[in-house]
């Protein structure tokens, strides 16, 4: 006796064999590993040490302190790094350059503000270089005092590191998979 499968029939079996291989794939995946997250999803948790510097000088690092630890795709880490981690296994370790538009992004001329020393309770105090806080329209800001004239200070809202090239060298000592 022979059979006689119609062609959506059989499109239809196959389509269903396909995602179920297409499930099962896709969720072997090495614990070990720092995988790829899906979009709206957490991903693995990776501990990792680093030494970060910028135009030949060493701007920050983790070694001999504690390690930084960061669940990929939460955003708590630039985007060019955590590209970096992605799939690193624990004992693994590499150098990593990061462009500003996957670190801080770029400097931003309107990100330097003129304000009235008449906004600062102290100005007299303050001093190019410094590091301010504060609140405007109610959110908090940290702005870097670049310039004070007798009647206004220049702030720089920009991040320290924005428009630079980062350096990383980074060691990853372990991973633990999303969810666990």
């Amino acid at each position: 006796m022979a059979y006689f499968v119609s062609e959506e029939l059989m499109n239809r079996k196959m389509l269903c064999v396909m995602a179920a291989a297409a499930a099962l794939l896709g969720g072997c995946k090495k614990p070990e590993t720092a995988g790829r997250k899906l979009a709206g999803d957490a991903g693995p948790t990776v501990k990792f040490s680093y030494t970060l510097t910028v135009e030949g000088k060493q701007v920050d690092s983790s070694v001999g302190k504690e390690p930084l630890t960061a669940t990929l795709g939460s955003g708590e880490i630039i985007p060019g790094l955590e590209d970096a981690l992605a799939g690193m296994k624990a004992g693994e370790k590499r150098n990593v350059v990061v462009p500003p538009e996957k670190g801080y992004g770029a400097y931003r001329e309107a990100g330097v503000q003129k304000v009235p020393k008449t906004s600062f309770k102290d100005s007299a105090r303050l001093k190019p270089g410094m590091v301010v806080s504060g609140k405007s329209n109610g959110q908090p800001f940290q702005a870097m005092v670049r310039e004070i004239s007798e009647k206004e200070i220049t702030l720089d809202l920009n991040h320290p590191l924005a428009g630079k090239t980062l350096n990383f060298d980074i060691e990853v000592l372990s991973v633990q998979p999303a969810g666990s």
